[in-house]
């Protein structure tokens, strides 16, 4: 099983929408805020290869930012990425 992660910062709305649909998901996920570390930034940017954010991955898979979970929740397809997380939140 593989856990959920999401890099966000709090000022950013498409952040915010991501979280809330994770929640929404019942996804327990690590919410890695690099609002002010730059080292997780980088982190981030290096894993993603992306500098915007949020960005979510599901163990080592790079899921994208809200508009690609949002997609793929539209799709169809989240639900079943998702049910591979460590935990489900009760």
């Amino acid at each position: 099983m593989q856990r959920t992660q999401i890099y966000f910062k709090d000022w950013c709305s498409y952040s915010q929408r991501a979280l809330e649909l994770l929640r929404h998901k019942g996804v327990d996920f690590d919410a890695i805020d690099v609002t002010n570390d730059v080292d997780r930034e980088l982190e981030m940017r290096d894993r993603a290869g992306r500098t915007s954010v949020p960005q979510i991955f599901v163990g080592d898979r790079h899921l994208g930012g809200y508009d690609d979970i949002a997609a793929l929740d539209r799709g169809g397809e989240l639900d079943a990425i998702l049910e591979h997380a460590v935990d489900k939140a009760a």
